[in-house]
């Protein structure tokens, strides 16, 4: 009798997160979606697949990004990469080839985006903040990619240098911005 499992072989449906919940990507469903999940989750993932000078995660740029927005639009501006938690931050060129993965980021999106009670409708200001997010972490972290983002062209970096942060300062920073954020707009911290 053969006991191995072949290497492609689904052995768990799900993924298991920090606080031991359980994501189901290929459904996709998250049995409890738990800020705490996905700000550990950000905090300890490294933008840019890691190929930067210092670490810098995905929790400390959604930070950058949010503090750019109005402030209706900053909750939703934290949480603009929080899939990523629970997917991962895939590199732009890989993105761009995988329409499947863009489309279950999209569900996984939605999954939290209903949790929080955020709507990303208005997306256009968030985006930019996103650009130049990227502008200034191209310019700190980067030092030696000097080849030209076109998506970047007309974007200016802002005049503040980025000091990356260790990850549990960003997860702390992540959950006291969230809870600042639904406080200041009336809503629920328990999730």
């Amino acid at each position: 009798m053969n006991t191995t499992t072949p290497a492609n072989t689904v052995t768990t449906p799900y993924v298991s997160t920090f606080l031991g919940n359980r994501f189901y990507p290929l459904e996709p469903r998250i049995d409890r979606v738990a800020i705490e999940d996905i700000a550990h989750g950000l905090a300890y993932q490294c933008r840019f697949n890691g190929q930067t000078q210092a670490f810098y995660s995905v929790a400390q740029h959604s930070l950058v990004v949010a503090s750019l927005v109005p402030a209706d639009l900053r909750l939703a501006a934290l949480l603009h990469d929080a899939a990523e938690a629970y997917l991962g931050d895939m590199v732009k060129p890989l993105k761009v080839l995988l329409p499947e993965f863009a489309a279950l980021e999209d569900k996984v999106s939605a999954i939290i985006a209903t949790t929080f009670g955020i709507d990303f409708a208005n997306y256009q200001p968030i985006k930019r903040a996103d650009l130049i997010a990227l502008a200034t972490e191209k310019r700190d972290l980067m030092p030696h990619s000097s080849e030209r983002w076109a998506y970047l062209d007309g974007i200016t970096a802002l005049p503040a240098r980025i000091v990356p942060m260790a990850p549990g300062a960003a997860k702390q920073a992540f959950l006291q911005e969230f809870i600042r954020l639904q406080m200041d707009h009336g809503q629920s911290v328990l999730n």
